[in-house]
């Protein structure tokens, strides 16, 4: 127990309107908790209210990705498309905040710009650049992994005179790309989607690649009244399967092996993953696809033809063929008419490592081999994932001790949600967080907080904070098992796109398992060690 109380404004603090910040909102108040929400944008929906380019849309199946406590809530809404558009998205996660009475405990426009931790009373005092100023026992900073956009380093990007946006800070209103000459820089996930989403509309359109990726179809459809009926039906049954999944996906695992297999029934079933939808490329594959080298580059083989037999032009589809990773060796992006834009007379390809970028003007991009004037420049360059967002709070803990400078080597976390010396303070959704469908993993975090939080109020615990050795037993768990994950140290999984940044693995590699396993230890125990 602390020695000395000052006056709260709330119990539970949230920062971040995206889809675990609702959540959380929505459980501390449902369990009685004083609740409030602080929200850097005007709106909800976290990466769907942000991220509003042309294109942008979902690769978790939409069904699966909203929120599965309540049947009702689930029923009340139905997806239109399979893997739903960002105004979609964002459409339903207003009706979700509408249909749980969330609103009113949700401040909009207020960027946190200062949280600092008040030992003797075992609270956290909140600044928001709007001014408001808040003290709460529980801070919890849904603040997202891709939440901050990131600019190359690359003289002169501020002088150009044009229209220019990153993908990531899209304005409200649409941008008329019609008979503009248009550049987008990268060829992320981002990038892939907003290249054939404006290429039929504009006058020419350049692309400037720095590393090509894995892309394949994403199988986006309508959902027919027919199969929204199904869902209803079987919405039990679905809730059970993604609680149970490793990765939060509906798609099944597949023993079979890649060389069990004959060379055409591999071809065949590589023409039928090919076309499947989503991750079931990842998760549906051959068993072995992830940790044997041969079996990858057997697939990535059967890719590179799919890209050439689409890409007309020879030194076009050789640029678009990555040399540099296999399959998702980095986050594998899933495109609709990607490679055949390239086809597209006004569509043209830069090869940045070739062709580097020497500056922007007031006019274009000049490169090695001189300048091409634009209309508008898409900046599809990224975000600094995982811990972007978190060590640019001003987050301080015991004794002033900076989160960015306790990470300056990289995360140090329990179970991607708390940091030793950083009392009652916890971030679900950030770094270490398992791969897979986000609400899903998340969802697991924040069911542990609220637990936490109600058990701590239930025996008048005041502190809670994970102890040293039990975070360094996780961080050795993260290190270890890294090894073996599929993600290179060329992806933004490590940091890899951001100059300076340490290169930490960012993700937990043991999955939804390995965090339900060490919750359920700490569980078991009864929180021991980390309540005073």
């Amino acid at each position: 127990m602390t020695e000395a109380a000052k006056d709260i404004d709330v119990d539970v603090l949230v920062v971040g309107a995206g889809v675990t910040g609702i959540e959380q909102l929505h459980r501390a108040l449902k369990a009685g908790f004083s609740a409030r929400l602080l929200e850097a944008g005007d709106g909800v929906g976290g990466v769907w209210f942000w991220n509003r380019y042309p294109g942008a849309r979902l690769d978790s199946e939409s069904y699966t990705y909203g929120y599965l406590d309540s049947k009702e809530l689930f029923e009340g809404w139905e997806w239109q498309e399979r893997f739903a558009g960002q105004p979609e998205n964002e459409r339903y996660f207003n009706y979700a905040v509408d249909k749980m009475g969330l609103r009113p405990y949700i401040t909009f426009g207020a960027r946190v710009t200062s949280a600092v931790y008040d030992e003797p009373s075992a609270t956290w005092l909140v600044k928001a650049g709007d001014g408001t100023e808040l003290r709460t026992h529980f801070l919890i900073a849904a603040t997202g992994v891709l939440s901050i956009p990131v600019f190359p380093d690359v003289p002169g990007r501020t002088d150009f005179k044009g229209i220019a946006h990153h993908t990531g800070l899209w304005p409200d209103e649409p941008v008329d790309f019609r008979g503009k000459r248009v550049a987008v820089i990268g060829t992320g996930s981002s990038g892939v989607q907003v290249i054939p989403a404006v290429a039929g509309e504009i006058a020419s359109l350049t692309v400037y690649q720095r590393s090509p990726n894995w892309c394949t179809p994403l199988g986006n459809e309508p959902i027919t009244a027919e199969q929204q009926l199904e869902l209803k039906a079987g919405f039990e049954q679905m809730r059970e399967t993604l609680n149970e999944s490793v990765s939060g996906f509906l798609h099944q695992l597949r023993e079979e092996k890649t060389f069990d297999a004959t060379e055409e029934q591999r071809r065949e079933f590589y023409e039928k993953m090919w076309v499947s939808p989503g991750f079931s490329k990842v998760i549906s594959h051959y068993g072995d696809m992830m940790t044997d080298p041969a079996a990858n580059a057997d697939w990535c083989k059967f890719m590179a033809e799919k890209i050439r037999g689409i890409v007309k032009d020879p030194a076009t589809a050789e640029k678009l063929i990555p040399r540099d990773h296999g399959w998702a060796g980095k986050r594998p992006p899933f495109v609709t008419n990607y490679f055949e834009v390239y086809n597209d007379p006004k569509v043209s390809l830069v090869d940045l490592r070739e062709t580097p970028i020497t500056r922007v003007t007031e006019t274009g991009i000049e490169t090695s081999e001189g300048l091409r004037e634009f209309d508008i420049i898409v900046w599809a360059s990224g975000f600094d994932f995982g811990t972007g967002a978190l060590n640019r709070m001003g987050i301080r803990g015991r004794n002033g001790l900076a989160l960015e400078d306790y990470w300056s080597d990289g995360p140090h976390t329990f179970a991607g949600v708390m940091a030793h010396g950083f009392p009652n303070f916890f971030f679900p959704a950030g770094p270490h967080g398992a791969a897979g469908n986000n609400p899903r993993y998340g969802g697991d975090q924040v069911e542990f907080i609220d637990d936490l939080i109600q058990y701590s109020r239930e025996r008048d615990y005041r502190v809670i904070e994970v102890p040293e050795d039990v975070e360094d037993k996780w961080n050795r768990m993260v290190a270890e098992m890294a090894a073996y994950s599929s993600f290179g140290e060329h992806s933004y999984f490590y940091g890899a796109n951001i100059a300076g940044k340490p290169k930490a693995f960012l993700l937990n590699p043991a999955g939804r398992p390995m965090l339900r396993e060490m919750i359920g230890a700490v569980l078991e125990n009864k929180y021991q060690g980390f309540l005073a």
